[in-house]
């Protein structure tokens, strides 16, 4: 067995990474792509390594020698590389080709040890390693029928959306047979570049002969392996979070999301609504796409119209926002003096106000728990204007009931104090979306309350990035209107306020199933000896972690083994020396698999 190692492309898509390198040359966590290759390929048995070069070749070559361990390196050069595709490298060393079974691979690969291992144990002679198609996949896809021969090699132009459930994508790792290179192989692939020419792609080959009636050609199809091909600087990004050793969490935490790019990740971190929005509302949109697409959306007037209809309040009430955050930010740079703050919070608050600025009230108990009393007396003759509460907080959980809220906003009017109530997450509570104090009454009674709610996180859209902030103080809220962008959320933002009460009665229901899930979740959770779990009413539990690990050591090695994602509430103030996690509230069957992972931990 020998392999070939096609690198003679110049990677232009990145950039100044190959100016002076070839692609394999590109590190990832420190390491070289071609060091790492081969130093996977000198654990196997292999007669000899032929490395198909161009493109700054001779510093390949005075870099890689003339070995890897204990196998030769020979090479083979590409001196058009600029001007033909990899089916001209791969047919400038079809004579090697012929002279042993071969493992074929690109050079722009980083995957896992097992890969090599997994398609040298199959007993089929010639095969394609392949994976189920997901989001992040360009390049050659395949199909396959039940006994998992090629029948098809799906081009770019030939690739359909709606049929992406049949779809695999070549890893560009194979496996041939010597007589089958030397037999069907090498005469198509000369045959094919004498018809079309050397700007070609080698899998074209490969298509022509999954053509024949007697193809022996089979996919391996991927268990959950991991692997990335890296065309790009985003490619290496991503690449470099997957393979990362010492420091995976880290990478993976500072992205802030855009997780789908990691199809086999479960995300326990990000908050969401795991049974809205319905099918059927989802269909809504993707029917209106096209339009949605390509038609500006209404400024603020419309947009804060539909979203006061959808909370029956005063139009001239509500601020609409590119998520939360940007109302956040906005309001905390109009109110001015010194604001409380309970710790832990969403720090998302009190990092737009300077350090001296911020009276923070930290709950002198295990569960970070307090009352609407215990603020008022901690509160009583501080020098603050303003006081925030998450409620439910986030990441405790703690809640405080409406009727005790709406005596704390009369103290607070009495103090001339205002007061910010965050209520993202109160329709999770017991009584939910019944606790909400989006209405006119309320916000007419104390004028110093401001309302304001991520429609992110019960709504389970997040991708929409809505938001809004409430007050019956009209100022302000022209206020933080003109100081946003006038088209500061997009078309399908706005469509999904429009229709969504078509959809009240889904949402209602929605909020039911996730409070009898959590209460089950909950019951799940407390079974697990490491963990000691604090009772909430958001839709994430706090937990302390009591032995086994340090909450980093358990978050890492979360994700190293299973792929679950939990937030590690070390890096925050109030859990400075202590091991506290946070962990999202998911459907059940997702819920079920966090259990099984802490269970496996347990023995």
């Amino acid at each position: 067995m020998q392999a070939i190692i096609l690198a003679a492309g110049m990677g232009k898509r990145l950039g100044d990474l190959t100016k002076e390198n070839t692609k394999c040359m590109v590190k990832v966590n420190g390491v070289c792509l071609i060091d790492r290759l081969l130093n996977q390929l000198s654990s196997l048995p292999l007669t000899r390594i032929i490395l198909v070069v161009g493109y700054q070749g001779q510093k390949l070559r005075q870099y890689v020698g003339d070995k890897a361990g204990q196998i030769p390196i020979e090479y083979v050069e590409n001196p058009i590389y600029d001007k033909t595709n990899n089916i001209y490298s791969l047919y400038l060393a079809k004579e090697e080709l012929q002279k042993d079974d071969t493992l074929l691979i690109e050079s722009d690969l980083i995957f896992e040890n097992s890969l090599f291992h997994k398609i040298l144990s199959e007993p089929y002679p010639n095969l394609a390693m392949v994976a189920r198609y997901e989001t992040w996949m360009d390049g050659t896809m395949v199909q396959l029928n039940e006994n998992l021969d090629i029948v098809n090699f799906i081009s770019k132009k030939a690739f359909r959306y709606d049929e992406i459930d049949t779809y695999y994508k070549t890893v560009n790792l194979y496996k041939f047979s010597k007589e089958f290179l030397r037999t069907n192989y090498v005469p198509f692939l000369e045959a094919y570049s004498r018809a079309l020419g050397n700007n070609e792609y080698y899998e074209q080959v490969l298509r022509v002969i999954t053509l024949l009636d007697r193809c022996e050609l089979k996919a391996l199809p991927l268990n959950g392996e991991k692997w990335y091909e890296i065309d790009d600087i985003q490619d290496l990004d991503i690449a470099e979070a997957l393979f990362a050793e010492d420091n995976q969490l880290h990478l993976y935490q500072k992205r802030y999301g855009g997780y789908w790019r990691f199809p086999a990740l479960k995300d326990f971190c990000y908050l969401v609504n795991p049974y809205f929005p319905p099918a059927k509302m989802k269909e809504e949109m993707k029917a209106n796409f096209d339009t949605l697409l390509t038609e500006y959306p209404s400024g603020m007037f419309v947009n804060s119209l539909i979203m006061a209809k959808n909370f029956a309040v005063n139009q001239e009430y509500v601020v609409v926002g590119n998520g939360a955050a940007e109302l956040i930010k906005s309001l905390m740079n109009k109110l001015e003096g010194n604001i409380g703050v309970v710790y832990p919070t969403f720090e998302e608050y009190p990092n737009r106000k300077f350090e001296a600025e911020i009276i923070p009230f930290v709950p002198q108990n295990a569960d970070f728990a307090y009352t609407a009393d215990d603020l008022q007396r901690f509160y009583e003759g501080k020098e603050i204007s303003t006081l925030l509460l998450i409620n439910p907080d986030n990441p405790s959980g703690n809640f405080i009931p409406k009727e005790d809220i709406l005596r704390l906003a009369a103290w607070t009017a009495k103090k001339d104090i205002t007061l910010i109530v965050d209520e993202s997450f109160v329709d999770f509570s017991s009584l939910s979306y019944r606790n909400t104090l989006l209405v006119n009454e309320i916000l007419e009674k104390y004028p110093n309350l401001i309302v304001v709610k991520s429609i992110s996180k019960s709504y389970g859209v997040p991708g929409l990035r809505l938001g809004l902030a409430a007050c019956s103080g009209k100022e302000l809220i022209a206020d933080l209107k003109k100081d946003v962008a006038i088209w500061n959320i997009n078309s399908f933002a706005e469509f999904y306020m429009q229709i969504y009460g078509k959809y009240d009665s889904d949402y209602k229901q929605a909020c039911e199933l996730f409070i009898t899930e959590r209460e089950r979740f909950y019951h799940e959770l407390q079974q697990i000896s490491f963990l000691r779990v604090i009772p909430s009413q958001a839709n994430y539990f706090l937990c302390e972690v009591t032995s086994r690990f340090t909450s980093s050591e358990l978050a890492a090695l979360l994700l190293k083994r299973f792929n679950l994602l939990i937030k590690d509430c070390g890096t925050k103030s109030a859990f400075k020396d202590k091991n506290y996690i946070r962990i999202a509230v998911r459907d059940e069957g997702d819920n079920d698999y966090l259990i099984e992972a802490f269970k496996s931990l347990e023995k």
